[in-house]
This record gives structure tokens, sequence and C-alpha cells, in this order.
């Protein structure tokens, strides 16, 4: 297991001085919690966790990929606001603010194919503008990365000390190079001004508030079979991921969140599961018997992907509690209403 690259109170290895930490966020008491990407897939249900918990969130999304639809549930609470705003171009929120959360980023395959310079802009850009929001206020930050920086895997499974195999100049690498370059900056800014942070790989997630149409291959074959419709499988199928469900996944990132680990953790379910017997989980569910239908394989599309998640289940106590089939069929039930 990788030993921890840093803790809060340790000195930092080039500016020399203790490490700056939010009274608040180090005593868990109640905090003001700026959410990039709030308006998100991931933000938003992150928005409901943290003001279910007793927390201030003020969320912001330039609403690219996001929607306000993910959200307006929240906007008559008393402890939520939420600010349109493009974190590439500036970030600035008003008054205290203890803990920045960056999750802004498109983050599905059909976004960042169409959008890679806003993606490649947004890890970039927008993580060096939440890092600096982050040092303005002595907030505690937790960058969003992904399961995306291993690239197509050699090591199986992935741990985080594996450095990945990515190809820098694929279609895919606005996406999986945006998150690792805004991985070192994040560790820049904990080096060099002290910034206390977090870092979470997170690995495929699904559940409601999935757009029906994003590219991911749950939502793809959800929305394929519920409208009776053959389900696209690339490759010959046997390619594997590890879901996760969302709720299981924001209990994650937030216990990583509260812990003093600083570096990057994997959030997943180790369950691995190939795209043909992912299909068949899915039919099922849905009594739908729709046909197979073969396409030919992206580029670069990773042959395995598993989360080895010692890492968490030491620093947290963390695992997954909800299995495919219940996930799916929960997530089946609420894209039906979508579909309608």
């Amino acid at each position: 297991m990788p030993l921890p690259l840093a803790r809060p109170g340790s000195k930092s290895s080039r500016s020399g001085g203790p490490e700056r930490v939010s009274t608040r966020a180090a005593q868990h008491l109640p905090c003001r919690i700026v959410v990039t990407g709030g308006a998100g897939f991931l933000g938003s249900h992150l928005c409901d966790a943290l003001v279910a918990d007793g927390h201030t969130v003020v969320a912001i999304d330039n609403l690219v990929t996001g929607s306000v639809a993910n959200i307006e549930h929240l906007f008559g609470h008393d402890r939520f606001r939420f600010v349109r705003q493009d974190v590439t171009n500036f970030l600035w929120v008003p008054g205290e603010v203890d803990i920045v959360l960056h999750f802004a980023s498109p983050a599905s395959p059909i976004d960042y194919l169409e959008l890679p310079i806003q993606t490649l802009k947004v890890g970039s850009l927008g993580t060096h503008n939440a890092l600096g929001l982050a040092r303005e206020k002595n907030a505690r930050f937790l960058l969003a990365s992904t399961s995306e920086v291993y690239g197509d895997p050699d090591e199986h499974p992935q741990t985080e000390t594996y450095w990945g195999n990515v190809n820098p100049v694929g279609l895919r690498g606005c996406y999986d190079e945006a998150k690792r370059f805004a991985e070192a900056m994040t560790m820049a800014y904990h080096r060099s001004h002290g910034i206390d942070v977090r870092i979470v790989r997170i690995f495929n997630t699904y559940g409601p508030r999935m757009r029906p149409d994003d590219g991911r291959v749950v939502s793809s074959f959800l929305a394929q079979a519920l409208r009776g419709e053959a389900l696209t499988v690339f490759g010959d199928g046997s390619q594997t991921r590890s879901f996760c469900y969302v709720d299981d996944l924001i209990e994650g990132i937030v216990g990583v969140l509260w812990s003093s680990y600083v570096g990057p953790v994997n959030v997943g379910n180790p369950g691995e599961f190939s795209m043909l017997e992912l299909a068949e989980v899915v039919r099922e569910v849905t009594s739908s018997p729709v046909p197979l239908s073969f396409k030919e394989l992206p580029q670069d599309d990773p042959t395995r992907r598993q989360p080895d998640i010692s890492l968490i289940g030491e620093i947290t106590g963390w695992k997954p509690r909800v299995d495919l089939r219940d996930g799916i069929a929960r997530t089946a039930q609420w894209m039906r209403g979508e579909l309608v």
C-alpha cells in the first residue's frame, strides 16, 4: 500500500511552512463549500449530500454539460446557492470558503470528444482557478480525477502507485491528460503553497441523473433497452469495467474529503464485468430481450478497468454496498421517467 504523500500539519516540501487548513474543515464542523460542476451528474449528487449533512453549498457551473434540472430542487434551500460561471475564465466567491471541490469538466465520451479544447482548458485553467480560490480562502481542496489517468492499464487491478499507460495524442487524450495535468497542478500547489489537498480517482459510475445520450455504456444500454432498440456493443464485448452506483461513490468521496490523506485515492466498485455481462443484466432488469449490435472498438478503448480499493478502505473504512443488478434496477426506474 502506498504511504501518504503528506498529512495536514506537516511541512510543505518547498514553502517550509505549515499547510493552510480551514479550521472548520479540520474539525469537521459545518462548512461553506464551493462545488464546481455542481449541476453535473456527480456534482449535483454531491451538493445533495453536503446540504443534507448541514453544510452551506455554492454550486458553480456553466451548464455546458450540466443541467439546472439536477439541482433545481435545492433552489429554495437557505444553505444552497447556484452561480452560473465558467471556471476557465475566473472563479471568485465572496465571503469565507472552507472547502473547494473541483468537479467541473466534461466527463462522458460524447462530451469530451465534442469539446476537446474546453476539456483541456477546464483541467488546466479551471483547476488553476479553483486552486487559486482555495489558496486565497485558506480552504481545503479536493480534485475529482478519474480512472482514465491509468489509460489502457498494464497493471490489474489498478493501484494508486500505477503511473498509467495513456496515449497523449489520441482522441481520448484530451480528457486523460487534462486530469493527469490537474493532479500534477494540485500536488504542485500542495508542495509550493501548502494547500490542504485531496485527489479522488473516480471509476465508472452510474445512477439517476445520467443523461441517456451521454455515451456512457450503462446509460446507452439502458436507453436502448427501454426504447426496444438493439444494444450497441463495441468490439467483441469482452472488455471489462467496474461500475459503482452513485450513492456509494458520493459516500466514498465524502469519506476521503474528511480523511487526513493527501494524495490520489481510488474510489469505485471493484466488481468487474464484461460488456456482454452488463448487457445481459440490463436486458434482464428491463425485461427487454433486444439483440446486440456489434461495432468497431473505438481508438484507445481500455481492455480492462478495475480499481484496487485497499487504500480507501484503510483510510476511511468505505466500501461499496449496492450490487450491479440492484443499481441498474434503480437507474432503469429513473430513466423510464426521463424517456417518456
